[in-house]
Order: structure tokens, then C-alpha cells, then sequence
């Protein structure tokens, strides 16, 4: 099928083998691509009975068919291992330039099973692969590792992903990271590719990318590029000021998780770490992906204070929410200081910002003492502390190996009513998205495969932000306090599940800007098959259910669909949602019925499962 190579790499690290395995046409049909196809390789090569770092387990790097073509914001890379954060699914997705070159090497995934012996490095300059020693590498920061093998390759057009101490050393939201700043955040891609032994993958593509017609995929690439650009928000809050500019949006609407969720507004926060401050105190240049018309992310450098003159990726919205709001921090040099630290070390920042927000909570309950944190002072506000403690979780150095195990790790690790304060789903820590003012994110959150996760879809746009979409549906008002009526979650969830098998930016639909129409004119075009907004919604939607029943073989169950006792007990002190708590139960019950899923189990029925032509896929 054109638009993709149906070709897997296949890489053993134990046995230093090297596979290319033909991928039928009848995933990419199912599937698309990216996560689809990505997921479903997962599926036969995970082992169900082993521990998630066993070396037998995949970690697997899929694109998509709009990859480096001309279709706006087609520079992602999904990443699919077993998370130990969860026991489940680790799903995470970067942007960066590390895409076009895997494609243009002839592949559409690469999958590393095994473990080397010792540290190692892979090789893949289109068909010649190779598995390289990494012994000087081991221990060196992402800089200082991207720099070294820059200078040892030959020629340009290398990308780069590789991991930091923080991945070397187990930490359970170490992070995979390309381009020195873009991550592969989220579920702890960094310790799976550690236990590897797997410093780097390094990638250079030559080859064109078969598209079935050129003429017509430039064509609908310019529509796309039209409607995501003449969308408001994009237009005039995401391109010049990046995604900081959530910040006053999400704050502005009650919905800012503030003192690890304790409140939901910081409003004196505004005028220090908002978009206007970030970019009057910071200097600022705006970065983009690989085809991106919006270069929504942020390299800047510090102008004053003890860190003057230190330059780096970010902070992004959700490092400004994490080391921001939810540590009482307001001070925008300290929370650059800390993403800076987290991307060279390896540390997804929204975990690892939530985790320091729930030891703070912790140390003003009395649940830690000075004895347990090593001297470090929690109370909160106090930035100064994020540069010693983030080394010390990253190297597991005394205090910090126990904030390395992520806040449900260590709350286990404490015992008594410490989990009461921490904030994950399924062991992933929350992003900084309220619910209690936008229950339509509660159902975001819960069910979603990874844990806690704010994207599949960002439900408050539909529900706090009062977008609309006819395309999808959802052209009524919808109550962001109803816990129930949540069947439009199901196509907007489709939606963004989409752009993960076509290897296109989220943030191309998170707005609901570019139309599930305008993907199927594009994907047609790639692939040479005919596709409708109908057939991309349905196929996102058995990429949905394909996760959901790897999850069940992992051992989940409706149960797992929970939120932190906080969102369920406490109602809420401020913002839009004050005095709300979420009524789980029936945000679920209604979500289930409306994606043809079991009550009870929580599983898709089999009147779903053969609507969807999938009976008896895992």
C-alpha cells in the first residue's frame, strides 16, 4: 500500500540479529498506521506473562503514511513498550525530526527486543544497520550524547533519540528525547529503553516516500494548512506564543490544577509565569517540528538570576503547570532551570513536576520529614531546590530514589495515607487539565490505556471551551458539570486517536481546526486507497479497542478506569467546577454504553468487536 513501506525493523539487541519483517496491507486497512499498526506489532511480540523490563518485551518506534509527505505537522513518532509506571500499555509520541528519516530509511517501524550485554547504540543509515558499543556514552547527559555522535557520524541528516541517566538508572518517567529538547514524554519510554542497555537509535532516510498521488496530497496538504491556521486560537495564541499561551487560557476558565490540585485557580500567578511574562522575561525563539506550520514550542534562554545565560527547550504549558502551579512556584527562570535539567537528564517534566508537587503536599502533612528528604526544604514555592533534587531522583541518590518511583511508587513505598495525595491514574501522573470544571477530561483521564492522560482526547475544548464540530457531531451545548452524556467524547477521541496513526500533530485537531474529512482527503492520496471521514473515525476506534483488550490481557478491568481520591471526595475549593467532585460511575457508564463497551468489564462487547471486523484479534 502506498504511503508506507510494509516493512518492520526488527532489531534483537541480545542476539545482535537483524530482521525485516513484511507487514501485511491488512493492518495499514485496519489500522492505518503510526500507533495503529504500531500497537498491533506490539500485540505479537509482547510476552503477557513477563515482567514489563523483561528483554524479551518490545519497545517499538512507528510512523505513519502522511510522514514526510507535504501534510501539515507530519513529523511525529509513536513509541509503544510495556510501561512499568502501569504494568500496561506505555504509549508516548514526539515530535522533533526524528520521523522523516526512520520513513526515509524504508521503514514504517522499528521494534528493539532483547538486551545487550553492555551499552550499546544502533546504527540505521537506510538498509545498513548497525549495533554499536555505547560504554562512553553510558552516564553522559542527552546533550552531551547527541554531541558525541554527531562528531562520530559521517555526513548530515542524522537524527538522534536517545535516553539520559534518568533512563539508565530506572527512573519510572524517564523519557526518551530527540533534537537535545523534543520528548517522548509520557509512561516511561526512557527506563524501558534503558533496560536495553540502549543508549541511542540514530537515523539517516535517503529513499522518496511512495505516495499513490503527489498532485492531489499537495492539494488537500494547502486545505489542511487553511483551516489550521484560520482557526482562532491557533492563529493567534498557539503560533505567537506557543504553548504557554494555555496557561492563561486554562487559568482564565478555573481549570489551572494549583498546590497539587488543592485549588484550581492561581490568578496572581499570571502577570510572572503567563504567556506575556514567560516571553518579556525570557528570551524566546520559536521552534518547529519537522512540516510544522504553527512551531508552537519554545527554545529560550534566561536572561537574569543565578541561571543567567543557560538556554534549552522549553518550559512547555504543562512543565509551567507542573513546576508552576502545582508547586506554588511563580518564579519563570527557576521552572525554565527545571526543564532544561529534565530534558538533559531524561525526565518527562509533567511527571516529574506532579511528583515533587505531591512530595511538597507530603512534607506539609508530615508525612515527610527532614530526615526522610535529605535536607531539601518542600514547602512550597521554593523553586530553588529543583536542580539538586531533580539529579537526586535521576541518580536515585538517597531522597530521590524514592521520588524516582514515580508518586504511586513512593506513596506505596511511605504506606499509611500518603496515596490519598497522589495524583496518577493507572500510575501515570496528571497532566495540568482540571476535571471538576470539565467532566468530559475526568473520562479523558480515566479510561484512557496509558493512565492519566489529558489528550485522547483534550475534552474540555468541547465541554469548557464550547467548541463545536459538525463533522463529528457534537453541535449542541454541552453541560461541563454533567458527569453523564458523554457519547461525543467517542468520535473527538477518534479524532485524536488519528493523528497518531497518521503521524501528524495533535495539535492539528485539538481545536477541532483541520476536519476528519480533510485527513481522508489526504490519507487517499498517500495511500491510493479510498478513505472517508467515516472509515478514519472507525479505524481510530478499533485502535481504541485493540488497546483496551492488550490492557485486559495485562490484567485490567473497569477498576482501573479510576481517578486520585482527591476528584472523587474532596469538591472542589475554586474555579469553574467549585464544589465539584466527579461522579466517576456515571461519566463511565455513559461513555461505555456510547463506545459499545460491557457495564461491568469494562470490554467491548461482541457485537462491537465484530462491527468492527476485529473477533478474536488479540
Amino acid at each position: 500500500m502506498d504511503g508506507n513501506w510494509n516493512t518492520a525493523l526488527i532489531v534483537d539487541l541480545g542476539t545482535r540479529t537483524i530482521e525485516r519483517m513484511p507487514v501485511p496491507d491488512e493492518w495499514y486497512s485496519a489500522y492505518i498506521g503510526g500507533e495503529g499498526t504500531g500497537v498491533r506489532l506490539f500485540a505479537d511480540l509482547v510476552d503477557f506473562d513477563k515482567d514489563p523490563l523483561d528483554p524479551s518485551q518490545p519497545l517499538i518506534f512507528s510512523v505513519g503514511p502522511l510522514t514526510a509527505t507535504a501534510a501539515p505537522s507530519s513529523g511525529r513518532t509513536v513509541v509503544i513498550f510495556r510501561s512499568v509506571a502501569s504494568g500496561g500499555l506505555g504509549l508516548t509520541n514526539v515530535g522533533g525530526k526524528l520521523a522523516p528519516p526512520i520513513k526515509k530509511a524504508g521503514y514504517d517501524m522499528i521494534a528493539f527486543t532483547g538486551r545487550a550485554d553492555g551499552p550499546v547504540y544502533v546504527v540505521i543509515d537506510d538498509e545498513d544497520v548497525r549495533i554499536l558499543d555505547a560504554a562512553d556514552l553510558w552516564g553522559k547527559g542527552v546533550r552531551d550524547t547527541e554531541d558525541a555522535l554527531k562528531a562520530s557520524l559521517e555526513g548530515d541528516g542524522w537524527q538522534i533519540a536517545s535516553i539520559g541517566p534518568a533512563g539508565e538508572n530506572g527512573v519510572v518517567y524517564s523519557c526518551i528525547i530527540t533534537d537535545k529538547e523534543r520528548a517522548a514524554g509520557r509512561s516511561g519510554g526512557g527506563v524501558a529503553m534503558g533496560s536495553k542497555n540502549l543508549k541511542a537509535v540514530v537515523v539517516r532516510g535517503t529513499k522518496p516516500v511512495p505516495i499513490a498521488d503527489p498532485d492531489t496530497l499537495k492539494a488537500a496538504a494547502k486545505h489542511a494548512r487553511e483551516e489550521l491556521l484560520s482557526e482562532e486560537f491557533v492563529r493567534d495564541e498557539l503560533k505567537p506564543y506557543g504553548t504557554p499561551s494555555f496557561y492563561d487560557a486554562i487559568s482564565a476558565l478555573g481549570l489551572l490544577p494549583t498546590k497539587n490540585w488543592q485549588r484550581q485557580t492561581w490568578p496572581e500567578s499570571i502577570d510572572k509565569i503567563g504567556h506575556q511574562a514567560y516571553h518579556t522575561t525570557l528570551k524566546v525563539k520559536p521552534y518547529a517540528c519537522s512540516g510544522c506550520p504553527i512551531a508552537c514550542g519554545r527554545e529560550t534562554t534566561i536572561m537574569e538570576g543565578p541561571y543567567a545565560g543557560e538556554s534549552g527547550g522549553g518550559p512547555e504549558y504543562e512543565t509551567l503547570g507542573a513546576f508552576g502551579a502545582k508547586c506554588l512556584v511563580d518564579d519563570v527562570n527557576a521552572i525554565a532551570k527545571a526543564s532544561y535539567v529534565c530534558n538533559d537528564l531524561g525526565m518527562d517534566t509533567i511527571s516529574a513536576g506532579q511528583v515533587i508537587a505531591v512530595a511538597m503536599e507530603w512534607w506539609e502533612k508530615g508525612i515527610l520529614t527532614d530526615k526522610d528528604t535529605d535536607g531539601i526544604d518542600l514547602t512550597w514555592g521554593n523553586g530553588e531546590i529543583f536542580p539538586e533534587l531533580l539529579h537526586k531522583i535521576a541518580y536515585r541518590d538517597g531522597f530521590g530514589g524514592l521520588l524516582a518511583e514515580g508518586a504511586r511508587g513512593a506513596a506505596k513505598a511511605l504506606g499509611g495515607n500518603a496515596e490519598d495525595y497522589a495524583m496518577h491514574v493507572k500510575g501515570l501522573e496528571l497532566a495540568s487539565c482540571g476535571v471538576a470544571g470539565s467532566k468530559g477530561e475526568a473520562v479523558s483521564h480515566a479510561v484512557s490505556p496509558r493512565g492519566a492522560d489529558h489528550l485522547r482526547p483534550y475534552a474540555s475544548v468541547v465541554d469548557a471551551f464550547a467548541y463545536r464540530n459538525e463533522e463529528l457531531g457534537i453541535t449542541e451545548d454541552v453541560d461541563f458539570l454533567d458527569d453523564g452524556n458523554k457519547a461525543w467524547v467517542k468520535p473527538f477521541m477518534e479524532l485524536s486517536m488519528a493523528t497518531n496513526q497518521m503521524g501528524v500533530c495533535l495539535f492539528t485537531v485539538i481545536t477541532l481546526a483541520v476536519q476528519p474529512s480533510t485527513w481522508a482527503q489526504l490519507l487517499t492520496a498517500a495511500t491510493g486507497e479510498s478513505w472517508t471521514k467515516e472509515d478514519l473515525l472507525r479505524s481510530a476506534e478499533r485502535v481504541i479497542v485493540l488497546e483496551r483488550l492488550v490492557n485486559a490481557r495485562f490484567g485490567f478491568t473497569r477498576a482501573d478506569d479510576s481517578l486520585p481520591k482527591r476528584l472523587l471526595t474532596e469538591p472542589a475549593a475554586d474555579g469553574r467546577g467549585e464544589g465539584q467532585v466527579v461522579d466517576l460511575d456515571k461519566a463511565l457508564d455513559s461513555f461505555y454504553t456510547a463506545m459499545g463497551w460491557d457495564l461491568q468489564s469494562g470490554l467491548p462487547t461482541d457485537e462491537t468487536l465484530q462491527r468492527l471486523g476485529m473477533s478474536g484479534v488479540v
